[in-house]
Order: structure tokens, then sequence, then C-alpha cells
């Protein structure tokens, strides 16, 4: 079982209140990302999934409650609304929505921390399996590990099939270093320098889809002596 630290999606307009709770929910061990209204939080949930959402209900635009619904439609994770209504009606529309709890403003900071691990325990442990990223995000780019396909926003990047399989690859594996000879091997080429030159061009040509300088990559890196390496956000 692998131990990481739950990854918390905050999504409220008022930035004080956004900064709080990032700051306090950080302090007791949890990652968290942080969006400043609905469309923000699905440009961000289009590219990672999360342990649990902490979402405000009165936001400008798009409401918590509808964005609860529309999540509900594709996802599991638990969300937990937050709101400065505390009405009867108010919280049976967000549970009604899809939402797993319901906090009324103001609140103590302790009694959501409590609420946020009271839920998480009952979520069903997940699997070694279950924790590998189905997206890895470069920058702009986002890579779709099942699908095989890269965007930049809306936009497909077209990738030849070397391409494709190397990007495989490093995905099954980020932030470790593959060496050449792997990458030969995996990519199923005869071994020697040449294929390994070879792989070297295929690099250059990936990088030029995927960093904003090629020539000082970002997130296909030269390990010295050990190969390259994807590094994700």
């Amino acid at each position: 079982m692998m131990d990481l630290e739950p990854h918390l999606l905050i999504v409220d307009d008022d930035e004080r209140i956004r900064g709080l709770l990032q700051k306090f929910l950080m302090r007791n061990g949890f990652l968290v990302s942080a969006a400043r209204d609905a469309a923000h939080a699905r440009r961000i949930l289009s590219g990672l999934e999360f342990d649990m959402i902490i979402l405000d209900v009165m936001m400008p635009g798009e409401d918590g409650v509808s964005l609860t619904a529309a999540i509900r439609e594709t996802s599991k994770t638990p969300i937990m609304l937050l709101t400065a209504k505390g009405e009867t009606e108010d919280r049976i529309k967000g549970l009604e929505a899809g939402a797993d709890d319901y906090l009324g403003k103001p609140f103590e900071p302790k009694e959501l921390l409590l609420r946020i691990n009271a839920i998480l325990r009952r979520m069903p442990e997940k699997s070694e399996a279950d924790l590998v990223p189905k997206v890895l995000n470069l920058g702009p780019i986002r890579y779709d590990i099942e699908r095989g396909e890269m965007w930049q926003g809306d936009t497909p990047v077209r990738l030849t099939a070397t391409e494709n399989q190397l990007m495989k690859i490093f995905s099954a594996c980020p932030g470790e270093a593959v060496s050449r000879a792997k990458l030969v091997e995996d990519l199923g080429r005869d071994r020697g320098q040449a294929q390994e030159r070879a792989v070297d061009v295929q690099i250059t040509r990936l990088r030029r889809k995927i960093e904003a300088d090629p020539k000082q990559p970002r997130y296909l890196q030269t390990v010295r002596g050990a190969g390259y390496m994807l590094a994700p956000d």
C-alpha cells in the first residue's frame, strides 16, 4: 500500500478564505489545490483526480450545487459543501445533488478537519494500481495514459507511434530515470549505439512537443549517466 497524502481541492471565490483553508489543511498533512470559481475548478478537474473536493455553494457564475451535480455525473469523489446559508432547504438541495456533507459558515477549522477525516475514513482504500495517475500534467500539456492522447488545452497534440511508446514508458515510472539501453529494449529495437542515438533523436522531437524551451527541458529531463526522466507537475 502506498502512503500518499490525501489531495484536496478547495473551490471558493473568496481569496482570503481560500488561502486560509489551504494553509490550515496543508499544515494538517494534506496536499491542497485551489480554484477561484466553478469554471476554474472544471479546468483543474479535467486533468487531475482528487481524494476530496471542498466546495463553496455561493459563487458568482455557476454555483456549488450545480457544480456538485455535474461532478457526480462522472465521479464519486467525496464533496463537502460550504455555505453561509444554514436553512434546511439549502442543505437538502446540496445533498440531493450528490454532496457527502454540508458545513455552514462560519465554522471552526477543527470541525472541518474532523469532518474531512471522517469522510476519508469511509472511503475504500486504494490499491497501488488505483494510485497510478491516469493523466499526467506537463505545464499546459496533459497526457492521457490510458488513451495514449496528448492535449494542449482543447487542441490535440499529434504524436508518432514511437513518441507515444516513449510517453507510455515514461508514464509508467514518472520521476525515475530510464536508461537509453532500456528505452531501446522497451521500444523493441535491436541493441546497439546506433539505436541509442536514434532514441536521442526521438527524445529531441518529443521535447519540441511538450517543452516551452526544448533546449532547457523542464519535463523530459536528461539525467547524467542514467538516461532520461519524465518529471510531471
